[in-house]
C-alpha cells in the first residue's frame, strides 16, 4: 500500500494507533501538514448526495495531494449534504428505498475514489430515522463488498449510544452491531455533550465517553472501533437561558489564549477531566468556556489502550493542537 498504516501520536508517552482527522477543504495549509506529521487518515468533509445517487462533489484535491505526499491515507466522507449545503437525510431516505439509486451511488463512490485516488469511504449519515438502521447498514456492508477487493476502506462515524433501545433522532438509525458487521471501522462520535444551543457543558465529559465505550465494545470488535476527539472548545455567555443562549466555538489554543487575555486562571474539573474557566467581558456579561488540554487528550487515550481500541478520530483539524502531540 502507498499508505503508512500506522502512525504514532504521542501525549507524554507514545501509543500505537490509528489516528484520523475531519478536515474541511478550506482548512490553511501550516495547520494541515502540522497535522499531516500526526495522522493515519485524513477524511475530507464532506461530499453530498442527490436522491438518484448522483454525488455533490467536493473540491478537495488539494487535500488529497497533500495527504499523499505525507504517506496519509485521504478518505471521502459520504454526509445527507443537499445541494443548499444543509443537513438533510431526505435525499439518503430516497436512495435506501430505491434500488436504482443504491447502484448508483456505490457505483459513483467507487469512481469517484478511483478518479481521485483516495483511500476509501466514511459514511456520516446522521438524523437518520430508526426504520431506516438496518437499510442503512445493509448499503455500508454492499459498499465494503465493492471497495474491500480494491484496498479501499469503509468506516462510518456513529452516533455516542450507550444501550440498544436509546431514543432520539441522532440515534435511532445507528444499529452499532450491524455496523460492526458492515464496516472496516466505526468512528464513535463521543463529544458534543456540551453543545452550541446546548447547557454550559463539558463537550466529552470522561464518564459519559466510558459509557459510549463500554456499550460499544459489546457491539463492535474492539480493534474495529475508534473513539472520536474533540479539538474545540465553547464559550457560553451568562446566564444560560434555554432557547436564548448560544455559545460560540473556539479552538483549544484560542481558548487558553482567551483565558490568558483576560487574566483568569484555567481550572480543572476532576470529574469531567477537563479544563475550563470564567471569564466577565468588557461589556459586564459573564462567560464559561469548556475545552480540551494535554491532560484531559491524556485521559481519554488511556481509555483507547484500555479497551484496546484501534484508535482515535479528531473532529477536526482546523486548529494546531497545541500541548506535547
Amino acid at each position: 500500500t502507498a499508505y503508512r498504516r500506522q502512525r504514532q501520536m504521542c501525549i507524554r508517552d507514545r501509543i500505537n494507533m490509528i489516528v484520523n482527522g475531519y478536515s474541511y477543504s478550506t482548512v490553511k495549509r501550516d495547520v494541515l501538514d502540522w497535522w499531516l506529521r500526526r495522522l493515519t487518515w485524513l477524511s475530507s468533509f464532506s461530499y453530498g448526495m442527490r436522491q438518484s445517487g448522483e454525488l455533490i462533489n467536493l473540491e478537495d484535491e488539494e487535500l488529497i495531494s497533500a495527504a499523499k505526499a505525507a504517506g496519509v491515507r485521504p478518505m471521502m466522507v459520504l454526509a445527507p449534504i443537499d445541494e443548499m449545503g444543509k443537513f438533510n437525510p431526505s435525499p439518503f431516505i430516497s436512495v435506501l428505498n430505491d434500488p436504482q439509486a443504491r447502484t448508483n451511488l456505490i457505483d459513483n463512490i467507487e469512481s469517484t475514489i478511483k478518479t481521485k485516488g483516495l483511500g476509501g469511504i466514511d459514511f456520516d449519515i446522521e438524523y437518520l430515522p430508526g426504520e431506516y438502521a438496518a437499510a442503512y447498514a445493509e448499503f455500508v456492508s454492499d459498499t465494503r463488498k465493492r471497495l474491500s477487493p480494491l484496498g479501499l476502506l469503509t468506516t462510518v462515524a456513529l452516533a455516542p449510544r450507550i444501550r440498544d433501545d436509546q431514543e432520539g433522532i441522532l440515534y435511532e438509525g445507528h444499529d452499532y452491531r450491524l455496523m460492526g458487521e458492515a464496516a472496516d471501522y466505526c468512528l464513535l462520535m463521543t463529544y458534543e455533550w456540551g453543545y452550541t444551543n446546548g447547557d454550559p457543558l463539558p463537550v466529552s465529559p470522561i464518564a459519559n465517553v466510558r459509557k459510549v465505550l463500554e456499550y460499544g465494545i459489546t457491539r463492535i470488535p474492539h480493534d474495529k472501533i475508534l473513539m472520536g476527539l474533540n479539538n474545540y472548545g465553547y464559550d457560553w455567555p451568562l446566564p444560560f437561558v434555554r432557547g436564548r443562549s448560544r455559545a460560540s466555538s473556539l479552538g483549544n489554543y484560542e481558548a487558553a489564549a482567551r483565558a490568558e487575555y483576560y487574566g483568569v486562571p484555567v481550572e480543572w474539573d476532576d470529574k469531567a477531566m477537563a479544563p475550563f474557566f470564567e471569564y466577565t467581558d468588557p461589556y459586564g456579561t459573564d462567560h464559561i468556556v469548556w475545552f480540551e488540554n494535554e491532560r484531559s487528550w491524556r485521559a481519554r487515550l488511556d481509555m483507547v489502550r484500555e479497551f484496546g481500541l484501534a484508535g482515535v478520530s479528531i473532529w477536526a483539524v482546523k486548529n494546531i493542537f497545541y500541548g506535547g502531540i
